[in-house]
């Protein structure tokens, strides 16, 4: 199977963080931090070999049907340790103690392995928690501006925050704004990103309706998690219910 690969924007960015760490404030360094292309490889591998032994089943946790697709298929390390295809979890995955999650993209026609950074994960479940109280006082969630149909900014004042909530990306050197739904659930904006990428990868073809997210995880060692579907109007990001 096809191993998981790296390519243009992202070879360079990559390579610099394994070698000195310079993305990244010092108080992160270390192996529970740090991307490893080994590690990823080694997993990638092991997943391989064990879709090879079972007849093509997946090494992947249990989820809902309802979980968003790229959060959904999370890989179970104690089965790849139970066939011996690995004898320790990476160091930077989360069950090690570390800041990512490793899953599959495509588990039904060319699964590769990928990350979901943990540290956006922590930053939605704080605003989470800001959130959780508000509405235990009103009935409304703290809708800002309403910068599409049923999707709006959050009035970070009303969650007593000291500004507008933001994750780092992974993909380039943007923050990235939290935003919510009319329910009130939490979403990462990756128009930005999108954005870059389209210019970046421009041998893509896509057309109105294609979910161009993929695009972000196709091209880095990253999944876009807890987004929304965006397509693509006019040669920009728009969200998909547009």
């Amino acid at each position: 199977m096809q191993q998981t690969t790296y390519i243009k924007l992202f070879i360079l960015p990559f390579c610099l963080l394994l070698l000195s760490g310079c993305l990244y404030p010092n108080d992160e360094l270390g192996k529970n931090q740090v991307p490893n292309e080994q590690q990823l490889n080694t997993i990638q591998t092991a997943v391989d070999t064990y879709i090879e032994e079972n007849n093509g089943l997946i090494p992947i946790k249990t989820k809902d049907n309802e979980t968003p697709i790229f959060e959904k298929y999370l890989i179970d390390f104690n089965i790849l340790k139970e066939h011996n295809l690995i004898s320790e979890v990476p160091g930077n995955a989360y069950e090690n103690g570390g800041t990512y999650q490793y899953a599959i993209l495509y588990p039904e026609d060319d699964p590769q392995v990928k990350l979901i950074d943990l540290r956006m994960t922590e930053e939605i479940r704080r605003v989470n928690v800001q959130l959780d109280l508000y509405r235990d006082k009103h009935i409304y969630p703290p809708f800002g501006e309403e910068i599409d149909k049923g999707m709006f900014t959050i009035d970070y004042e009303k969650l007593g925050l000291d500004s507008s909530p933001h994750v780092k990306s992974p993909y380039f050197d943007n923050q990235l704004p939290i935003i919510m739904n009319t329910e009130g659930k939490l979403f990462i904006d990756y128009r930005i990103d999108l954005n870059e990428a389209l210019k970046t990868f421009d041998e893509y073809d896509y057309k109105h309706g294609d979910d161009i997210r993929y695009i972000l995880a196709e091209n880095s060692p990253f999944l876009p998690a807890y987004s929304v579907p965006y397509t693509i109007e006019d040669d920009e990001p728009v969200f998909m219910n547009n």
